[in-house]
Formats: C-alpha cells, sequence, structure tokens
C-alpha cells in the first residue's frame, strides 16, 4: 500500500514538472510575430516575456519604415534579415574594402570586424570571398580562446578578363572558414606592384551567405555602395546537449511531438517537430499534426484517406466487392468483379499470343541469349572501363567506330587462320577486308586475366589520343565477342624485325637512318608534344611497322602507361621485351621516358650490326646486343660488327649514330638523352644522306671473324623470323651481371 502511494507521488511531481515547463514555454498573445517584413518567432521576441533569455532579444527600430529587426550585441546592433527555426540567422555584415585613384593613391578604406555574444558564424552556409585585382584578403577569427588566421588572393588584369556567375574564375577567390567562429575581422590589401585598370578602383573583403552571392563583375563597383553583405549565423539553445538538458525536464525547451538535435556548431541544441507534424517545437502545442488527407499530393491513398496523429492510412470502401491496400504505389482497390473479368480476358490474350508466338519463341530466345551474352562480354572486356575513359576525354573532331562482331566475322572469313599476319605476346592480328573495300588489320586479345584486359583498354585510350603520321593508326574496336577485338589500318610492307634480319631483302643504310629518325621522332612526340605524356614501355623492332613507302609507323601500345604532368616517374609491374627492357627499370620497377630512351638504343644497334636484341643460339658473350655492342665499342670495333651494307661509304655516320646508340644505352637513366634531342641528332644526320635509295631482294648479312689485337668476335646473322621474348612468357635471367 505505501509503494503504491509512493508511485502516486512520483507521477504527481513528474506531471507537475512537465506542466510548469510546458506554461514556461506559452508566449502571450499579444507577442508580435513580426518586426516589419521580418517574421520573429519564440524564441526569438522583441518585446519582455517575449523571448527566451537575453541572447533572443531583437529590437524592433520604428524608426524605419518599415521597422527593421536588430540582434542585441555587445558592441552594435545587428540588423536580421531573416529568422529560421531550422537553426539558422540571416544578418548583415560590413565589408573590408580598399580604393585607388588612377594614380594609385589610396582615397577610402574600411575595415570590417564583428563580435557576437551567444551565436556563431556558420561554416557551412558562409564563405569568405575576396575581390578585386591582385588582392589578398584576410581574416582573423577567435574561437573560444585560441585564434585561427586564413584568406585568399585573387589575380586579373582587367574587368575583361573576369568572369561573371560562378564561384571560380579570375578577379575574385574564395576559402572556407572554421567551426565555433565568434568573432572575426576581416581585412584586405591590393599591391602596388602590378597593374591596377582604372575600372576597377576597389577591392573588397567579406563573409557572405553562399547561396545568395554569384561572382559579376559589377561587384567590382556595386559593392562599394552596397557596403554590406548578407551572413549566416547558426544559433542553439543553451549550451548542454539533448543527453543533459533531458535530465532537467524543468529547463528542456522542446514540445510534445518534437525531437531534440545537438548543435554541430558550437554548445547547445535545437528543437525540431517529428516527422508528420509542422510548427514551432518550442512552444507548448507548437507541433501541429499535418492533414496529409486534406492534401492529395501528401498521401498515396487511391480511396479513402484517414488522418493520424503525425501520419494517415489507407483503405478501400469496406464492401467485400473490393481488395488491395488502397495506395496508388500498392495493389490499390480493385474489385472482384473486375479481378474476374481480367483474369478471363487475360487467359484469352495468352491463349492468342501463345498460338501466334509459337513460331517466334525459339528466335526471341536466341535473340534474348545473345544479348544477353553481348552484355557480358562488354563488361568482360572492360566497356565500362573504356566509357569511364572515354568520358573523362576531350571531344574529339574524329572518333574511334564502334565495330560490330558480325562485321569483323565477316571481314576476317570468320577469323580463318590463311588471314592470320601477326602473332604476338597479347594477342593475334588478321587481315580484314570491310564492306567498303577497305583493308584492316584486326587484333584479336588472348583469352588472359583481368591485368591483360586493362592493357586492352589501355592501348584504346593511348591510340586515341595520339595524332602522329609515324603512328599506326586506330580505326575502332569491338567489345561484343569473347575476345576483345582492336581495329586499325593495315600496314602491308610487314615489320622493321622482318627486314632486318630477313636474308633475302635489303634495307640500305639511308632507309635504315630515316626509319630511326622517325622513329625517334614518334618517342619525342608521344614524351613531349602529347595531351598527356606517354611512355612506350615495349619498343622494338617487332612493333615498328613499315607501308608501301616503307615508312615507319610504331604500333602496340598495349603496355603503355600515361604519365601525369606532375609526375616523372612510375611504380609499375616491370613489363616489356627482353633485350629491350631497360636494366635499371628491370631493377627498381621505377617507370620513365628514359626507359623507352634505352629501348631505342638498342633499336639503334639492331640497325647498325643486323643482329637480334636477344640471341639464345649466340656465345653468351654475344648473346645480349646491347651488351656486345657496347663493348665493341669500347674496344674501337664498330666497323667490325656493323654490316656491310651498312658500313661501305657510310662510316661517319655510322660512327655518329653508334655514338647515339651508345649514349641512348647507358646504364644511369639520368646520363641518357632525352627523345627529343635524339631525334635532333639524326634529323641532323639525315639532312647529309641522299634520300633516293632501292630496297631490293639480296643478301645484307655479314659473317666476320676477325682476331685484331682489341676485337675478338665472330658474327653471324641470319634470321627465321620474330621471337616472341615479352617479360610475361620469358624466364628472368641475369642479363645485367657487371652492368
Amino acid at each position: 500500500m505505501a509503494s503504491s502511494r509512493d508511485n502516486t507521488k512520483v507521477a504527481l511531481v513528474a506531471w507537475l514538472l512537465i506542466m510548469i515547463s510546458a506554461m514556461s514555454q506559452t508566449i502571450h498573445p499579444s507577442c508580435p510575430k513580426k518586426c516589419g517584413s521580418v517574421n520573429i518567432p519564440y524564441p526569438f521576441g522583441t518585446t519582455e516575456d517575449c523571448y527566451m533569455n537575453n541572447n533572443f532579444y531583437v529590437a524592433c527600430n520604428t524608426s524605419h519604415n518599415p521597422p527593421k529587426p536588430f540582434l542585441w550585441n555587445l558592441t552594435k546592433n545587428i540588423e536580421i534579415l531573416e529568422v529560421s527555426l531550422n537553426g539558422h540567422l540571416r544578418i548583415k555584415s560590413p565589408v573590408a574594402y580598399v580604393c585607388y585613384d588612377e594614380k594609385g593613391v589610396l582615397v577610402d578604406s574600411g575595415n570590417s570586424s564583428m563580435t557576437l555574444q551567444a551565436f556563431h558564424f556558420s561554416y557551412t552556409q558562409n564563405k569568405f570571398i575576396g575581390i578585386g585585382c591582385d588582392t589578398l584578403s584576410t581574416i582573423n577569427a577567435t574561437i573560444g580562446k585560441n585564434y585561427s588566421a586564413g584568406g585568399c588572393f585573387s589575380l586579373c588584369s582587367s574587368v575583361e578578363s573576369s568572369t561573371n556567375g560562378s564561384w571560380f574564375g579570375v578577379g575574385f577567390c574564395q576559402t572556407s572558414i572554421p567551426k565555433n567562429i565568434l568573432a572575426y575581422q576581416a581585412r584586405v590589401l591590393r599591391s602596388n606592384f602590378m597593374h591596377r585598370d582604372i575600372n576597377i578602383p576597389c577591392s573588397y573583403s567579406l563573409l557572405v551567405e553562399e547561396d545568395s552571392f554569384k561572382f559579376s563583375t559589377d561587384d567590382f563597383i556595386k559593392q562599394h555602395e552596397r557596403r554590406t553583405a548578407p551572413t549566416v549565423l547558426d544559433w542553439a539553445v543553451g549550451n548542454q546537449t539533448c543527453e543533459e538538458a533531458k535530465k532537467n525536464l524543468t529547463r528542456y525547451v522542446c514540445q510534445e511531438n518534437s525531437v531534440c538535435i545537438d548543435s554541430d556548431n558550437g554548445p547547445g541544441y535545437l528543437c525540431r517537430c517529428l516527422e508528420g507534424y509542422v510548427g514551432n517545437a518550442y512552444l507548448h502545442g507548437g507541433c501541429e499534426d499535418i492533414d496529409e488527407c486534406a492534401n492529395p499530393s501528401l498521401n498515396e491513398c487511391s480511396d479513402i484517406c484517414i488522418n493520424l496523429p503525425g501520419s494517415y492510412n489507407c483503405s478501400c470502401p469496406k464492401s467485400k466487392r473490393y481488395q488491395g491496400d488502397g495506395r496508388k504505389g500498392g495493389s490499390g482497390c480493385v474489385s472482384d468483379l473486375q479481378v474476374v473479368n481480367e483474369v478471363v480476358i487475360g487467359t484469352g490474350i495468352g491463349l492468342v499470343l501463345l498460338l501466334i508466338g509459337s513460331g517466334w519463341l525459339y528466335y526471341v530466345f536466341r535473340k534474348r541469349k545473345r544479348v544477353r551474352l553481348t552484355a557480358r562480354y562488354f563488361k568482360q572486356n572492360g566497356g565500362l572501363m573504356l566509357q569511364q575513359k572515354i568520358s573523362n576525354m576531350e571531344e574529339s573532331s574524329e572518333r574511334a567506330k564502334i565495330f560490330t562482331a558480325r562485321e569483323l566475322v565477316k571481314a576476317t572469313e570468320n577469323f580463318h587462320e590463311s588471314r592470320i599476319i601477326g602473332r604476338g605476346g597479347y594477342g593475334t592480328v588478321y587481315k580484314g577486308i570491310l564492306p567498303n573495300d577497305q583493308v584492316v588489320a584486326i587484333k584479336k586479345s588472348k583469352l588472359v586475366d583481368h591485368s591483360q584486359i586493362e592493357q586492352f583498354i589501355n592501348e584504346v585510350v593511348v591510340l586515341s589520343q595520339i595524332n602522329h603520321r609515324n603512328v599506326v593508326k586506330l580505326l575502332g574496336c569491338c567489345l561484343e565477342t569473347e575476345m576483345p577485338l582492336l581495329v586499325y589500318e593495315f600496314v602491308k610492307n610487314g615489320t622493321l624485325f622482318d627486314h632486318i634480319h630477313n636474308e633475302n631483302t635489303t634495307l640500305p643504310w639511308d632507309a635504315r637512318l630515316r626509319i630511326a629518325a622517325e622513329t625517334a621522332g614518334v618517342l619525342a612526340y608521344l614524351h613531349s608534344s602529347a595531351s598527356i605524356p606517354i611512355i612506350h614501355r615495349d619498343f622494338k623492332s617487332t612493333n615498328i611497322l613499315l607501308d608501301e613507302k616503307y615508312t615507319a609507323k610504331v604500333s602496340d601500345f598495349g603496355t603503355s602507361r600515361l604519365v601525369p604532368r606532375d609526375k616523372c616517374q612510375l611504380t609499375t609491374l616491370v613489363q616489356g621485351t627482353l633485350g629491350y627492357l631497360d636494366p635499371q627499370y628491370f631493377q627498381t620497377s621505377q617507370l620513365t621516358e628514359k626507359s623507352d630512351v634505352y629501348s631505342f638504343g638498342v633499336v639503334l644497334a639492331e640497325l647498325l650490326t643486323g643482329r637480334r636484341a636477344l640471341s639464345f643460339i649466340s656465345s653468351e658473350e654475344e648473346r645480349n646486343l646491347a651488351l656486345y655492342f657496347l663493348s665493341a665499342l669500347k674496344d674501337d670495333c664498330l666497323l667490325q660488327i656493323v654490316e656491310d651494307c651498312v658500313s661501305e661509304g657510310n662510316s661517319d655516320q655510322v660512327k655518329e649514330v653508334a655514338n647515339i646508340a651508345q649514349w641512348c644505352l647507358r646504364l644511369r637513366g639520368e646520363e641518357r638523352p632525352t627523345m627529343k634531342e635524339v631525334a635532333r641528332e639524326l634529323d641532323g644526320l639525315r639532312m647529309m644522306t641522299p634520300t633516293t635509295y632501292v630496297i631490293g631482294e639480296g643478301s645484307c648479312q655479314s659473317q666476320i671473324e676477325t682476331n685484331y689485337e682489341n676485337c675478338r668476335y665472330t658474327h653471324t646473322t641470319s634470321c627465321t623470323g620474330p621471337e616472341d621474348d615479352t617479360i610475361c612468357k620469358d624466364v628472368m635471367s641475369p642479363l645485367w651481371d657487371g652492368r
């Protein structure tokens, strides 16, 4: 019995505390709700007993017409533009400025500073802005007992050089502000050492509401006339969190049907009406139920809407002839008779359609299967990755064509073996003839792991950005097949490797020198002139094609890498071809443009000697061409290792090219030349060489056995075809020992 009485007392005390709290949040009906055109909702107020505490007192100055509200402050009153129950207060803040005449003499200036008593400047809705030419805008902020400083610098030469309507442009700058700022001081400085446009006499610094400011060149003049800018304050109640405030119900201000939210900019909390309610959560009975049924746009009922506290419910007519949930987005309200009719009609139509469509069923099934398979291959072959990369590229006047699988199957006679014109470490190349009789080369990648797909997509992106007469042109691609396909222009005269190492062809010195100069120009373009620097990473004689005029065209960019302008090297998985691979890259995995320079030096040695870059049938000392070539130069035995058709009558040029090759083959990358320097040297040598030459059948091989005082070489050049020496298929042998 005593326990029951105690419980009753506790309940009465709690009820009394709640009633006292509610009464304290009831304002007199005579309290003004507006000052001029600005609404003043509780907890703010303009007269005694109409506001929560002194922090929320608003002085309504009736000397203005219409009257203007001002926020009471320690230093000066601050004009209020708008009060929001969401915890925001829009005010007018002063603008800092400096103005000069046409002679550069300061004629007017003013600093901007504000100190608040309780509310903080919003860090989410304000930006600190600088306007003017050659202008430094600074802000010093007070955060509790600490200080913070920031600013920005804007540059421009004239009014015409600035842009309108954007946050980012010449003539202005911006920066964010930190949390918990109660006071700040803004200043503006203008450089006296740079050109000043007389049409921009002033520079400004201001803390402004981000959504209300869009930069315009008119701000150079009009901002001086306004002298103020809209700024947002974040207000909150008290200095406790929600959890702390709820422990004392007599001081807790959030009323019924509301929720408490901790402030994220300074101490205190906010009150918001629950979903389904609207009004002022700080007043007793302030959060009123929203009648969703009275407004069709607020409910999804198709028939009957029943309003509930904070919500609503939908139903169908109570007649048994209706069923459903009564919602537009649900099953709605459907009569039983309508259901029967729909079933009968649907069954009849279904039977008719089944009879009519039986002949097409197999065709539709196969077509859908093909579409799903095509979509799967598209995703599997990196189509989404390619779309993303293309979308990030600048628009080009000429885009690669997307071929269908049917077109390429027909062009290659279903990829018949007789159409194969080349095989490599990354795929097979077929000769194809398009419906317009254009001859093309179609590269089918091998089925490999995910990294192979990235190489394929990389080749598409790289070639789409290259515009050079000595680079094989990418015409398009096809992603509808199990193995991705690339379509290139057809270069019918084979590879440089074929012409150097084939006993039945003769490639004279002037042609070799021209090919060297052209390919050097390509690498120089890739390294220096392309929109994004490109490292080929697999430059070799088998990737240099020759057209009908023996013009060199560089191909196979499957392992290439794009290099951002702010980087000079990349750390990558080592890829390339043994014999051409930069030893420094091989040891460190640090890829630079000097890796291509080394590979080019090997090709130069190949052009001079007619030897393969790597030959496992040769003796150990002659197996690696780069080492063999450098050793010969060291022993002054160059002319004993070059081919006869190279050295005859060209000894001076051969020595110059050999020196360039030696320069490119230096072990340390930083000691090698750039490709631009190499191209310049080779172009200079070409100027001294006649451009008329004959490339015909015959032997350009040398069988030299010498036993000079410093030279011991046995050189037999022969060729059975290009070797596939890609690093992904060869065992890593210690080729660089002793270097």
